[in-house]
């Protein structure tokens, strides 16, 4: 598909070995996260329980950009979140000028999909994210908030850029760089997995962050800046919804089916115009959360509503 990839990572920071950056910082205040608060989003955002999620999704290749937009809800205490995610125009066998939406399920170890091309409209596709090239943090189209705020805990070099208002709340904007080999050692097991995978993916180990905390230290807007590694962008391309099992223990379907793979809905394009054969990507992702609290409730397909069988190419 003509998709897009973007990014996912949240950072905030340590400076050196690990200490938390503070030059120019006040010791934080009541009503004030520090930097340390960067390093600890994802036990935050667990203790927020759920919120609703905005995400946006915008891929460079060479003079070609594509944006992926969604919203959802999520269960941050989980790991679980529901988005509709709405693909570039013409994505994913659409007609020139539309934009398909995918309804996403995005589970701890996969990822379920509804309304891909060459599927029945009632049947999820669905995908082990640790079999993905970038683990899942861009290749869905949409950045899972859980997973952005968990690499925040190798965040380093966490700057304090200042106190600006969003949705018509104070927040404290801070900016970095995550390693991504260090916040996959700080990581729950399965979620290691995936951050792993995620560390071939992209060009080095740090990533580019600007993070917003509240008074409560939890996320509210986090935006990362990827470089996907060329190999991984063509490698990306055989992976998705194409041929192979996709039951309730499948891996990540990988091989071509009815005339060519399909990819999952933020999977990397070849490179665009004025790219060359070994150019990569660029990539942002900014993912917004408001309405903490909110009533959240996402029951998992059955057995029996995963598609198994092979996947028309739009």
């Amino acid at each position: 598909m003509s998709g897009a990839v973007l990014a996912v990572l949240v950072l905030c920071g340590c400076s050196g070995d690990g200490a938390v950056a503070t030059g120019g910082l006040r010791a934080a205040g009541p009503s004030r996260p520090g930097s340390a608060a960067v390093l600890a989003a994802a036990d935050a955002l667990a203790r927020a329980r759920t919120a609703r999620v905005r995400t946006a999704l915008e891929t460079v290749s060479g003079a070609t950009r594509v944006t992926i937009e969604g919203r959802g809800v999520f269960d941050l205490a989980r790991g679980t979140g529901r988005l509709r995610v709405v693909l570039p125009p013409g994505a994913d066998g659409a007609r020139p000028g539309e934009r398909r939406p995918v309804a996403e399920l995005v589970t701890p170890g996969a990822l379920y999909m509804r309304n891909r091309a060459g599927v029945p409209d009632d049947k999820w596709v669905r995908v082990e994210t640790a079999g993905l090239p970038d683990g899942n943090l861009v290749t869905g189209g949409a950045t899972d908030p859980v997973t952005a705020a968990r690499l925040l805990r190798g965040a380093r070099r966490t700057v304090y850029q200042g106190a600006p208002e969003l949705d018509g709340a104070r927040v404290w904007h801070f900016s970095g760089v995550v390693d991504i080999e260090r916040a996959a050692a700080a990581a729950p097991p399965r979620a290691r997995r995936q951050l792993r995978a995620a560390e071939r993916g992209f060009f080095g180990r740090t990533v580019p962050f600007d993070a917003h905390l509240d008074a409560r230290g939890r996320l509210r807007k986090i935006r990362y800046r990827f470089s996907f590694a060329a190999h991984a962008a063509r490698a990306a391309q055989t992976y998705g919804a194409a041929g192979g099992p996709s039951g309730p223990s499948a891996p990540a379907p990988s091989g071509p089916a009815s005339g060519g793979p399909a990819t999952v809905p933020g999977t990397p394009p070849s490179a665009g115009p004025g790219a060359g054969p070994d150019a990569g990507l660029t990539v942002s992702s900014t993912t917004t959360l408001h309405s903490f609290g909110t009533v959240v409730r996402i029951p998992r397909p059955e057995p029996g509503d995963i598609w198994a069988g092979t996947i028309a190419a739009p």
